[in-house]
């Protein structure tokens, strides 16, 4: 049985509407308060050229949902984005990559810029705030750290940001097209360098995607180590996310002290499987390295001093005026707001939205030892900062929980695997920054016809440029890294 995150169909089963009636399907599903996972767009297999397919996963009552729109020459599809905001990055990401016309979009500009249209991006339509006294202030594409390339245009009126603009692009290094005709066996490590901060989760969703289509069931006690490599990518990455946001309000005990644990947490994932950032951790059907009563001690001995330290830092954080000065009501998104443009993760979360599909699709680990939602309803900067303290919490509680009920696992020799012809299986995982997906589809041979990933910051860009407007401008890097959203996951 396929766990409840995965959706394997062959492709003949898909349902397949025409255009119309997958928008007035996706519309009816908008407007009864339903979550649109993704939407995108593959080319058709006998028409390469024309209208592409397009494709809807929702988060039903029932759990996944998935059906087709096919379109003909000369089609287009009324947008649907002035009624949902929350579908703007879609169907601009679809026009962007097929021409597809949505009339009637409010903004359809590129999402990030692909192929031969990368040399384009400085005829990229800014909006623009007119009067005398409206300055634009321009920060990037190269910046004065470590961050990656992204160009941020705000329009203020004194230190005011009224409107920031976020053009993205310059990490575009065509992932998706590599994937697709990448042999499955190379797979693995391109996979796991889609988003480096997130390697774990990226390696898992293409694990069950992959196994899915190979028709290989999971085992419960791989299902259990995947959990815990998540859940310890989860904490690290909260850690040094929120060792950088102590560092930006000069709160340097912060600064030092999460960043410490966290290089705590990273080097007992090396010493589980031979890279801090879990990389080759896991292949399909396969655990590379053996999780026995070694490994558990280490995990159980390592978490509880982390969870020690961890609570007198965090009471120091919670205490500190300086810190709750520059971080409440600083940045705010509100739930109606983050609703209507479709956050995901984290963000949302701190915004008082309850999407975690750890929660609203128990499945595998996270059925048998369930994950505590955590939400916080302010939106602020303050509120993103503690979701990702009290998420640490609940996951190293989680953690002790599962090591105590797990067997020993031995490493699996490499699996034997042959896909599906003419099948397309889809794989979300619930990641640290919000959930990822890998939609991959097979063709008559069973090799790889269109590969598909998403990632949150897709859809969580657009929330970290409303939380800037009417704030200082001082405060971007403040609200920019509550966010901690990812260059190279939106650009692929």
């Amino acid at each position: 049985m396929l766990p409840s995150t995965v959706l394997l169909r062959a492709n003949d089963e898909i349902e397949t509407l025409d255009y119309s009636g997958f928008r007035n399907r996706l519309a009816g599903h908008l407007t009864d308060g339903r979550r649109v996972l993704s939407c995108f767009g593959t080319p058709q297999a006998d028409a390469p050229t024309g209208p592409p397919v397009l494709h809807a996963i929702i988060l039903g009552l029932t759990g996944l949902e998935r059906f087709s729109g096919r379109g003909n020459p000369g089609d287009e599809f009324p947008s649907l984005s002035a009624l949902y905001p929350q579908m703007h990055c879609f169907e601009r990401e679809i026009h962007e990559q097929f021409g597809l016309s949505f009339p009637g979009h409010p903004w359809l500009k590129p999402i990030r810029f692909e192929g031969r249209n990368l040399g384009r991006m400085d005829d990229y339509p800014f909006y623009q705030l007119a009067g005398k006294e409206v300055h634009e202030v321009g920060v990037g594409p190269i910046h004065a750290g470590v961050i990656e390339p992204g160009h941020f245009r705000f329009m203020c009126y004194g230190e005011t940001v009224h409107h920031l603009e976020i053009q993205l692009g310059y990490q575009h290094r065509g992932a998706e097209a590599l994937l697709a005709k990448t042999h499955p066996r190379k797979l693995p490590p391109l996979v796991e360098s889609i988003a480096g901060d997130t390697a774990v989760v990226y390696a898992v969703a293409f694990c069950r995607a992959w196994e899915a289509l190979c028709g290989i069931p999971p085992r419960p006690e791989l299902e259990a180590v995947r959990g815990i490599a998540i859940e310890l990518e989860r904490i690290a990455m909260h850690l040094v996310g929120v060792a950088g946001l102590a560092t930006d309000v000069a709160f340097l005990p912060g600064s030092s002290t999460y960043g410490r644990l966290r290089t705590s947490i990273i080097n007992l994932t090396m010493r589980l499987c031979g890279s801090r950032f879990g990389r080759s951790w896991f292949r399909p059907g396969e655990l590379r390295s053996p999780f026995g009563p070694k490994q558990k001690d280490d995990v159980r001995d390592t978490l509880q001093l982390v969870r020690r330290d961890l609570a007198i830092i965090n009471d120091l954080f919670g205490k500190s005026r300086s810190v709750r000065h520059r971080l409440e009501t600083t940045g705010i998104v509100t739930t109606g707001l983050a609703r209507e443009i479709g956050m995901v993760g984290m963000a949302a979360r701190a915004s008082g939205l309850t999407c975690d599909l750890r929660h609203e699709l128990q499945t595998g680990v996270y059925q048998q030892h369930a994950m505590p939602l955590v939400t916080e309803p302010a939106g602020d900067c303050q509120a993103r900062a503690v979701v990702r303290l009290r998420e640490m919490y609940e996951s190293l509680s989680w953690l002790l929980r599962v090591v105590e009920d797990l067997p020993d696992v031995p490493a699996d020799p490499p699996a034997k695997l042959t896909p599906k012809a003419n099948y397309t299986a889809v794989s979300f995982e619930e990641g640290w920054r919000g959930e990822v997906m890998h939609a991959i589809q097979t063709d008559a041979q069973g090799r790889i016809a269109h590969y598909k990933v998403q990632d949150p910051s897709l859809r969580n860009w657009f929330g970290l440029a409303q939380a800037v407007r009417d704030n200082a401008i001082s405060d971007f890097p403040i609200c920019n890294k509550s966010f901690d959203l990812s260059y190279c996951g939106n650009d692929l």
